[in-house]
Order: structure tokens, then C-alpha cells, then sequence
């Protein structure tokens, strides 16, 4: 028992920081990104005795991390359809059930444009999404990305690809009302 507290206290310290932006990246909110970390590591922890050694912990972890993060903003869905059919809120936010955007790494300056940026990443497929944010925000190489959504590495590659055309055409049209707006 000793040795496997250790244990989970190393894979802590050595993952937090990932796991916590992996959830940033996701969800656009630091104090939920806080609470998916949290419930990430419950879960290693609980599940660190059955870990399947055939891939490595960081594959593993971000495996979680993401399912975590999926499954936070389909039950984030779900409580926005039921707040569109079911009780009222008085919190305008709420009922609306928007992102509100706050990520250290953005200067203030540019919160709007990352506002608009997330805005359209968050239209993509779970799957364009995901392969998108570990590539690009996590810097993470194909044949990691394959190992992390167990799909092949030319699926990645073709997520990536379709998820830069979706992004360039949305952007675009994004932008362009942006700056009519201004």
C-alpha cells in the first residue's frame, strides 16, 4: 500500500501540470479544469492497480484526461438542453451555459480573438478536436496522438487536416463579421 501511494504521488507530480492544461485546452475555464484534474487523478488513483502496461503512464493519463473532459461537456450539454425545456435560472450565464474564457497563457489583449479562436475549435468533432489540441497546443507527434485516441496514425493525420480546413473556413467568416463589427 506504501509503495503504491508513492507511486501515485510520483505519476501526481509528474502529471498535474499536463492534465490541468490538456482540461484548460478542452474547457476554456480554469476552475473547471481544476475539478477535471481533480476527478482525473481519483480516477488513476482507483484505477492504478489495474493499469495495463502495455502503453505508458503519459498515454494513459492523457487517455483519461480526455474522456474526463468529453464527458464534462456532453453532461454540460445535456444540463443546457435542460435548462432550454426544464426549470428556469435566473443567471442569464447559466441558461446559456457559455464558456467563460479564462486561460492564463492568453494576454488580456487578446482574449477576444481567443475567445472567437476556442469558440470555433469547440464546432469540431470530438475527434477533430482532440487530435487538433494535441497536436497543435500539446505539441504532440502523430504516432503519440494514434497511441492516445487508439486510431492510426493516418487517421490523425486526417483529422488534423480536416480540423485546419474546418478552422480556416469558420475563422475566416469569423473574423470578417469580427471586423464589420468594429
Amino acid at each position: 500500500m506504501i509503495e503504491s501511494q508513492f507511486h501515485f504521488e510520483k505519476l501526481y507530480h509528474e502529471y498535474k501540470t499536463l492534465v490541468f492544461n490538456v482540461a484548460l485546452n478542452y474547457l476554456q475555464n480554469i476552475e473547471d479544469a481544476e475539478e477535471i484534474t481533480q476527478d482525473v487523478f481519483v480516477k488513476v488513483y482507483n484505477s492504478l492497480e489495474n493499469f495495463n502496461k502495455n502503453s505508458s503512464y503519459k498515454t494513459w493519463i492523457y487517455r483519461i484526461t480526455i474522456n474526463q473532459c468529453l464527458d464534462y461537456i456532453k453532461q454540460k450539454n445535456s444540463q443546457k438542453r435542460f435548462f432550454i425545456f426544464g426549470k428556469k435560472s435566473q443567471n442569464e450565464a447559466e441558461y446559456l451555459n457559455k464558456t467563460t474564457f479564462e486561460h492564463p497563457g492568453i494576454l488580456i489583449e487578446n482574449q477576444e480573438e481567443a475567445t472567437i479562436l476556442f469558440a470555433v475549435i469547440n464546432t469540431l468533432t470530438e475527434n477533430q478536436k482532440t487530435a487538433f489540441l494535441l497536436s497543435k497546443l500539446d505539441g504532440l507527434s502523430n504516432p503519440e496522438i494514434a497511441e492516445i485516441m487508439q486510431v492510426s496514425i493516418s487517421s490523425v493525420e486526417s483529422l488534423v487536416f480536416r480540423a485546419k480546413v474546418s478552422l480556416q473556413d469558420k475563422l475566416s467568416e469569423k473574423f470578417n463579421q469580427y471586423r464589420k463589427k468594429k
